[in-house]
């Protein structure tokens, strides 16, 4: 008889002590009972016989993980602060990989600036390639990967979930074919089997995706190209909460991978952190001219204006603003009170096409002719307009033209992307009204104007990254505009200056923002922060008086500040905050662990996101 040690995966258990007649590898799944249920399992390794009674392993499955994925959950363990088995969840298992030698022959024809960033990624281990929009980044992450593959090796090319587009597979497909298999949540169970068959089978060597593309089974993973490495989305909001593209960094320091990342307007911490090549020329001959527009969130005659000389040249143009909906919140006309959700602090979106109020945290939905909770008053205003109702005000003023929405409660599947982005290239659009999703990677060449209204709603977040985000949010819309000839960007904001000493030069705003760091945020210093949650108030207070307790054993630490967070009721519970700042990894790890076991707690090691 032997005896294992393994982890469920997915589960936050420690590991358990099973045996079984078989002698077993380590990281193999199996089958093992617990309790009362068939729960799959990692091996981790063969331990001496026991003196209590073991359950035996009810099945050896025909799967494992593979060296990198082994690597890669330990590392997640233990910066992240979670038990094996959770980290081991995030994985997908191998089945007997095949390899196939396949050659490709295509490349791009590269400018004597792409080579010289080309050469620059090649000799560096991990590196940044700081390229405006529109200056080639694409061309020479494929040329990368081309010559990584002929060298029989696996490549993944990581991006935003929304940047994965018809357009960019199209590209992709132009040089490697069949041979890329494309992954992200909207894939279907159906058609993620066969990738993962193709995967392993050698017939598929290049995998684009989303961060969880980054845990498939890869046994010679040879490089990682990160676009658009600022983006929050590499950040999972859930148990564990890894950052992709920092996963992506470490297994370069460990594993020799070679990493690329990129970005029109990089974090702070990265473009301090890795080497950069600056490329900052543009393949558009784009004249690209700035007007502002300062006024509260609404449709002024100035931004009528600039659409309707768009539409008089038979140009297109998008139109952003950060909230869906037809308005934020609602407020009383009689004591200034918010309508907010009953299970949440937070105002309600008012749906006019379905007379709501919607919660966007939780998702709960009311009637919109509710009363004041404080006055019981009935005359109530909606405030802060959102993409439905600027679609309704922009559709009554051009009757004629084709106003179409970009949002998440528009585009819910992948064929409604598809169409919606097919129809817009293809001009059967004429104005594109959205939120964040108009600034991920869509090219489109017949845009003359982008209009950019309630940004400054951005900048009043309380984050020390709310300049950075925001900016980098602003360019990225603008990037949209005049990418085949003359362009405008329309910034409707009270932050004018703000705008305008930073929207044309980003290396200035890094270096302003790097003073304004130093000594307090990353890069150079690390922060955690514990989210402490539960449907009493007081026991959720008592879980964080028991965190800050622990905390005081853990030296070279700083606690910043505690108490209630910033959104301090969601989906029924009271939630209370702790943040920690250290100068390196290591105290901060203390930190987490010291937290990662009190009742109601969760860690969040690189926080970057405090509401």
């Amino acid at each position: 008889m032997f005896y294992y040690k393994v982890a469920v995966l997915s589960s936050s258990l420690k590991p358990l002590t099973y045996s079984s007649n078989n002698d077993i590898a380590p990281y193999c799944l199996v089958k093992v009972l617990l309790k009362t249920s068939l729960k799959t399992a990692v091996v981790l390794e063969k331990v001496e016989k026991t003196n209590f009674v073991t359950k035996e392993i009810e099945e050896i499955l025909n799967s494992k993980f593979s060296f990198i994925q082994i690597e890669l959950a330990k590392f997640i363990s233990y910066y992240y602060v979670c038990e094996i088995g959770v980290a081991f969840g995030i994985f997908e298992p191998l089945v007997e990989p095949k390899f196939k030698q396949i050659e490709f022959t295509k490349e791009p024809n590269l400018s004597q600036k792409q080579q010289e960033a080309y050469e620059f990624a090649s000799i560096h281990n991990s590196s940044l390639l700081f390229g405006d929009t529109g200056s080639g980044k694409s061309e020479i992450y494929i040329k990368l990967i081309t010559k990584t593959l002929n060298q029989g090796k696996q490549a993944l090319f990581l991006m935003p979930e929304i940047s994965l587009t018809p357009q960019m597979q199209k590209r992709l497909e132009e040089y490697f074919g069949s041979h890329i298999g494309i992954w992200h949540s909207k894939i279907t169970p159906k058609k993620k089997t066969q990738i993962l068959e193709k995967f392993q089978n050698g017939e598929i060597k290049l995998i684009a995706g989303a961060r969880s593309a980054l845990f498939l089974p890869f046994v010679n993973l040879g490089i990682i190209i990160v676009d658009e490495e600022h983006d929050d989305s590499y950040k999972s909001a859930h148990k564990p909460r890894y950052n992709a593209r920092d996963l992506a960094l470490f297994l370069s320091s460990k594993l020799d991978i070679k990493v690329v990342l990129g970005s029109a307007t990089p974090s702070l911490t990265t473009y301090k952190k890795q080497p950069t090549f600056r490329l900052n020329e543009t393949f558009f001959q784009s004249q690209k001219s700035f007007l502002y527009d300062i006024s509260e969130t609404k449709i002024t005659s100035k931004i009528k204006n600039e659409l309707k000389t768009t539409l008089e040249k038979g140009k297109q143009a998008i139109v952003f603003l950060p909230t869906r909906a037809n308005f934020k919140y609602m407020i009383c006309l009689k004591c200034s009170a918010i309508v907010t959700c009953p299970f949440c602090s937070v105002g309600m979106s008012f749906h006019k096409d379905k007379n709501a109020l919607k919660c966007h945290y939780c998702g709960f939905s009311t009637y919109a002719k509710v009363t004041c909770a404080k006055c019981g008053s009935e005359i109530l205003e909606a405030k802060r307009m959102g993409t439905s109702e600027v679609l309704d005000e922009l559709r009554a003023l051009f009757p004629t033209a084709n106003i179409a929405k970009f949002d998440r409660d528009e585009i819910t599947t992948q064929k409604k992307l598809v169409n919606l982005l097919k129809d817009f290239n293809e001009q059967k659009i004429d104005i594109l009204v959205g939120t964040q999703m108009l600034s991920k990677g869509h090219d489109y060449h017949n845009v003359e104007l982008a209009v950019i209204m309630g940004i400054d709603e951005n900048l009043s977040y309380a984050d020390f990254r709310a300049r950075e985000k925001t900016l980098a949010l602003a360019i990225q819309i603008a990037g949209r505009a005049g990418r085949a000839g003359v362009g405008r960007v329309l910034l409707q904001t009270k932050q004018e200056e703000f705008f305008k000493n930073y929207i044309s030069d980003y290396d200035k705003f890094l270096n302003d923002e790097d003073e304004f760091r130093d000594g307090l945020y990353p890069p150079y210093k690390r922060l955690l922060r514990v989210l402490i949650s539960h449907k009493n108030a007081e026991t959720a207070k008592n879980s964080m008086d028991s965190c800050l307790l622990n905390l005081k054993n853990v030296t070279n630490i700083e606690i910043i500040g505690y108490g209630r967070a910033t959104i301090e009721y969601i989906a029924s519970k009271y939630r209370y905050e702790i943040l920690v700042r250290a100068d390196s990894h290591k105290p901060i790890i203390q930190a987490a662990r010291a937290c990662a076991n009190i009742a109601n707690a969760e860690v969040d090691v690189d926080a970057i996101n405090f509401s």
